[in-house]
């Protein structure tokens, strides 16, 4: 067995005593990458091992030990009498020059091989914009979560031997319980008429949106979606390879008579539509409509998928109930979740439709997520069922109404000459229409300066590229002292990029 040009550990092999991984494993995972980058090739003899520890300044034990786990795993062979040598059966690599690698851990930032990409789900958030104030487009107040209640009854849970079976696999519909839970919770404050074969758990609203793009939307099927709607949501559509039909939106919702327009023209075979306030421009569908939509559905036999993301949030009167609870003829596909009302975090949503349909969508979620987090559906349920869920919804209801209303009285106080908006009746957000001349680009970038950071992606709401200059403003996750500080920072925003208009 020959020996190859002999490779100079001490100088390229480096070891880090505070590390929490041990050194033998340290010096094993640098010869491995030596050898697979080809800088020491097959049959090189390895220096012996007091050589190799007094070059390195380790214990001789230390090499003894990197040695036998190289051993183990293939990469090294010992001859009698000879020494030890990388094995003869490994592929020969040629080394990379040194401009094309700096380190043997260097980030590999372009793959060797194709594959799709999806250039329609790329976005740039306010996630990386470091300022002190980031406005979102309606979040909830994470710092208002139940987590003591959450933790209490998690540990509970965790601490019954009885509940062991829950860290096994689980019902790819969900933990029982919290369908249970939430056949008793929907049917009481939605008004909706189900039993537990029509829920599926799902991971946030957002997989359900997914579920049923999947299992509708094939072969470049149509559905009908407001001239604004929820990018996300659009995305999606997108991504099942559906066709988006737009209808106008106006103060009473989605334009129903539209929608039957396009379907006496044309096969539709969806409608999307958030129906409670719709997003992004928080208007909600009327009563009118809503029945006329219902009466649409049924005569050409197309879904409506209902998105109700923040049906828990309405302050002015009580909830309008969902198309949902007057589906008499199985077209309601109902999606939500408690996102909104706990936290961002807590990815627990449901997903309601007819039985064939879950049974299908159940299938499809099977290879998609196998199952969701089964301790965390018990913990929800039992929440439920304790009356968690309904308190802490009223406690933060309560909050955000006062949100809204200040924010509302000093955007229209003391901005009042630069946007247009209407108060919300619900939701966490505030449709802003910008008055012209001014632009958002400008406003966002100036706002920067002054430490606040909007959404980059403000065109996201125009989706139909009408130039309708609103942007949704979130209130919820902003506490009393931040809003005034938000309205303060914006009046000097608008005082140095104010502009005479045009005559």
């Amino acid at each position: 067995m020959s020996s190859p040009v002999v490779f100079p550990f001490k100088s390229n092999i480096l070891l880090d005593r505070k590390s929490s991984r041990h050194l033998y494993l340290q010096l094993c995972d640098q010869i491995i990458g030596y050898i697979k980058s080809g800088k020491i090739a097959p049959s090189t003899k390895l220096p012996g091992s007091r050589k190799l520890s007094e070059d390195l300044s380790i214990h001789r034990k230390t090499v003894i030990a990197t040695y036998d786990e190289l051993m183990s795993q293939g990469w090294i062979e010992s001859i009698p009498a000879r020494g030890t040598f990388v094995s003869k059966d490994l592929p020969i690599i040629s080394p990379k020059k040194l401009k094309e690698t700096s380190t043997i851990d260097s980030l590999k930032n372009t793959s060797g091989f194709e594959f799709r990409k999806r250039h329609h789900l790329v976005r740039k958030g306010i996630e990386t914009i470091q300022a002190s104030l980031k406005i979102d487009d309606g979040v909830p107040d994470h710092r208002l979560a139940p987590i003591e209640d959450i933790a209490k009854i998690y540990r509970n849970i965790t601490k019954k031997t009885y509940h062991q079976h829950l860290l096994n696999y689980g019902d790819t519909y969900g933990n029982i319980e919290l369908r249970r839970a939430l056949v008793i919770y929907l049917n009481q404050t939605r008004g909706l008429k189900i039993t537990e074969d029509n829920v599926l758990i799902t991971r946030g609203s957002q997989m359900g949106i997914y579920l049923a793009s999947q299992l509708l939307l094939n072969d470049r099927k149509t559905i009908i979606a407001g001239n604004t709607n929820y990018m996300t949501a659009d995305n999606t559509f997108t991504e099942a390879g559906g066709i988006i039909k737009r209808v106008s939106v106006d103060e009473y919702g989605m334009n129903t008579q539209e929608i039957e327009s396009i379907c006496k023209q044309q096969p539709i075979h969806a409608v999307y539509v958030t129906s409670h306030h719709h997003h992004p421009t928080t208007v909600t569908l009327s009563a009118e409509r809503r029945m006329h939509l219902l009466d649409i559905a049924h005569k050409y036999n197309l879904a409506i998928v209902e998105d109700d993301y923040d049906y828990d949030f309405h302050y002015n009167n009580a909830p309008i109930l969902p198309l949902a609870s007057n589906d008499h003829h199985g077209n309601v596909v109902y999606i939500g979740g408690f996102t909104k009302i706990i936290a961002p975090a807590l990815r627990i949503g449901y997903f309601i439709a007819p039985k064939d349909m879950i049974d299908e969508a159940a299938r499809l979620r099977r290879i998609l997520d196998r199952q969701g987090d089964t301790l965390l559906e018990q913990t929800l349920a039992r929440m439920i069922h304790n009356g968690d869920v309904q308190r802490h919804s009223n406690k933060v209801r309560r909050i955000y109404k006062a949100r809204r209303d200040l924010f509302c009285t000093l955007l229209r106080e003391k901005l009042g000459d630069f946007f247009d908006f209407k108060t919300p009746k619900g939701g966490m957000a505030v449709w802003v229409q910008l008055k012209k001349p001014y632009h958002w680009d400008i406003v966002i970038a100036e706002a920067l300066k002054q430490d606040i950071a909007f959404n980059p992606e403000w065109r996201r709401y125009d989706n139909d590229n009408s130039g309708h200059n609103g942007i949704r403003i979130g209130f919820a996750a902003l506490n009393e002292k931040e809003i005034i500080a938000f309205i303060d920072k914006m009046i000097l925003v608008m005082k140095i990029i104010k502009v005479k208009p045009t005559e």
